[in-house]
């Protein structure tokens, strides 16, 4: 029988899981996935934390704990979530050290501080002393305010998973203050062959957004264009990455010993029942990337999911027709980009009270 995601892996995607929880870590399934499934990387973010810890029992006996210790709600969320990304880390381990590469599990820094800069850079720097395992990456928001957070970040030595990028512009300013971190770091005299870092380039949440509006507009033409508009974003992305990781700034840096910052395909999880199930793995199929899939869509691209060659290089001119095309239907792609994010950082703030409020409650249950 094919093994599909080895099929996948083999053409230069690393298969990262999107989910953790305590009952992953401790069941043996993360260890399961890794040896069964060609898992080489975690990513979390508030959502799956929030969930997570309001279904999972295993956090009953820490969350005691840390109520006769008498910690706050804030500590007690800082405690829990680094314990299941320090113990994950452990897990990837072995994977981490073939390469340095994979093996990586991310945190994401408080999404309240999306547009803190000074809160952003203190609170990775917590979270990265916290978990204390160099295979941990710390998730920033690609904000206006993050950004100056990612190159600092980035000059301390931490290496960072740039999170929340919709726009191709905002992706450049990602990419230029992950170069700009890599020249303080080598100024600093910090050894840049330790720094690693990928750019979580958003997916799914694109063709929700437009294809609601094509709906709206309700003609041939604009139905025609349902479904194109979040792989061509994508692809126009990976043609930057190529772009900016060949220049003459980016080989100055490989001297010292630098990474690229690979591209990492997120929100993969198709929510139109109307596309397969595989689309957003199957139309990013290119070297030096991350997938980054909730498990299900692991598990149907596991099961049907197909690997057509290289999907996304010299692929640029025809994602450039789309938006063309887009355009000429009424879509207003920039105020589509400008919702996505104001959305993206919303959604995790809300996941983010959720898992505080959950906490707050088991504490309060605990000290009864």
């Amino acid at each position: 029988m094919t093994d599909r995601l080895q099929t996948l892996s083999s053409a230069g995607v690393s298969i990262w899981l999107d989910d953790l929880s305590r009952e992953r870590i401790e069941s043996g399934n993360l260890t399961d996935l890794v040896k069964d499934r060609h898992v080489v990387g975690v990513t979390t973010n508030p959502t799956i934390f929030a969930t997570a810890l309001a279904d999972g029992e295993r956090y009953d006996d820490q969350v005691r704990r840390l109520a006769a210790e008498g910690a706050d709600v804030s500590r007690a969320t800082f405690e829990l979530t680094t314990e299941d990304v320090r113990n994950a880390c452990d897990i990837m381990r072995p994977t981490y050290d073939e390469n340095h590469k994979d093996g990586r599990v991310s945190i994401e820094v408080d999404p309240f501080l999306a547009h803190d800069t000074e809160g952003t850079v203190k609170s990775a720097q917590d979270l990265w002393r916290a978990v204390d395992r160099p295979n941990v990456l710390i998730k920033i928001p690609a904000t206006d305010e993050g950004l100056p957070a990612i190159r600092r970040a980035t000059a301390e030595g931490i290496s960072v998973n740039v999170t929340l990028i919709f726009s191709l512009e905002r992706y450049r300013k990602v990419m230029d203050a992950y170069l700009a971190g890599l020249e303080d770091a080598k100024d600093a005299g910090i050894d840049l062959s330790t720094i690693h870092s990928v750019a979580s380039f958003f997916v799914s949440r694109v063709d929700t957004e437009v294809d609601k509006r094509l709906d709206a507009i309700g003609t041939a033409e604009a139905d025609a264009l349902r479904g194109e508009a979040a792989v061509a974003n994508a692809r126009l992305a990976y043609a930057a990455f190529q772009e900016v990781f060949s220049g003459d700034r980016w080989q100055t840096l490989t001297v010292a010993g630098a990474h690229a910052q690979r591209p990492l395909w997120a929100s993969t999880g198709v929510k139109d029942a109307r596309y397969p199930d595989t689309k957003y793995v199957t139309d990013l199929v290119v070297s030096d990337t991350v997938n980054t899939m909730p498990e299900k869509t692991l598990e149907a691209f596991a099961d049907h999911g197909e690997v057509e060659g290289d999907a996304v290089t010299g692929k640029a001119q025809e994602a450039e027709q789309v938006f063309a095309r887009l355009e000429s239907v009424g879509i207003d792609f920039d105020d589509v980009l400008a919702v996505l994010e104001r959305e993206g950082v919303e959604k995790f703030e809300k996941s983010w009270q959720e898992l505080v409020d959950t906490i707050k409650g088991q504490l309060e249950k605990a000290e009864r």
